[in-house]
């Protein structure tokens, strides 16, 4: 009786909403202390508290692969079947993200694709930390945001499979969805709004820029021509002299050897 589905819940996906879950992992959690503790006679509203005290995430772990109160409470929520508005606003949840995440793990589970993409995709941006325990036991840190990402696209999540859903792309394609509009679009739009307004200014100030240095390039030109103009001049006088002297040298040296010097 406990292990049953309640019966005005509808079935997910052509099926029962904990047959979701594999046979295996569904005995495991029929057998679990937890399960039989903690989720014997929850409801949509006394499931909260329970959610609130959860401190990490995971599948199954152990040599048992004992099931983690997560995917515990996983199980629970499928067994019930809560309102949407009751998962939406879990999924809302900003003050225990573990409550989040559950909502979000349910949503992916049972949720249509417009849904999905719909309530999952703005928590990209929660950047919180989260205790995902390992299969071997252990506990490793992971992100909000890492672990949405991994039910948008990945097929199993918490030794669960997941329901396949359509990519992205063929959705806005076919008009599903709107197009991602990121939350730093709007800081975006800003600096370009603020890059557009400083542009002006930079071409009236280096049109400015321009104007003087031509005013003052012909009498910087003039300089340097005149400049140019004596330094070739003077380095011709001194080629000439150079010639010169070496003209005159050479006809010394043959009125010596003829021995027609003349004073």
């Amino acid at each position: 009786m406990a292990n049953r589905t309640d019966p005005s819940a509808k079935s997910i996906h052509g099926t029962n909403p904990q047959n979701l879950v594999e046979k295996i992992l569904r005995s495991k959690i029929y057998q679990n202390t937890y399960w039989k503790e903690q989720c014997f006679g929850l409801t949509a509203e006394t499931l909260v508290d329970k959610a609130m005290e959860l401190d990490h995430l995971g599948g199954t772990f152990g040599g048992n692969r004992k099931p983690t109160p997560f995917m515990c409470l996983v199980m629970k929520m499928l067994q019930i079947q809560p309102e949407k508005d009751i998962v939406v606003e879990f999924i809302k949840n900003e003050d225990y993200k573990y409550v989040r995440v559950l909502g979000a793990f349910y949503m992916r589970l049972t949720g249509t694709v417009a849904d999905v993409y719909q309530y999952l995709e703005p928590l990209y941006n929660d950047y919180r930390k989260l205790r995902r325990k390992l299969p071997d036991g252990s506990f490793c840190l992971t992100h909000v945001d890492e672990v949405i990402d991994e039910l948008l696209t990945k097929d199993y999540s918490c030794d669960v499979a997941l329901p396949r859903i359509q990519k992205r792309w063929n959705l806005e394609t076919t008009g599903v969805l709107e197009p991602r509009r990121s939350a730093l679009e709007d800081d975006f739009e800003e600096e370009e709004e603020k890059e557009e307004d400083e542009q002006p200014m930079e071409v009236e100030a280096d049109g400015h820029e321009k104007d003087n240095y031509r005013g003052r390039s012909p009498t910087r030109g003039r300089d340097r021509d005149r400049k140019r103009d004596g330094y070739k001049y003077s380095l011709f006088r001194k080629r000439s002299k150079d010639v010169y002297y070496s003209d005159m040298h050479v006809l010394y040296h043959l009125q010596t050897l003829s021995g027609e010097i003349l004073v």
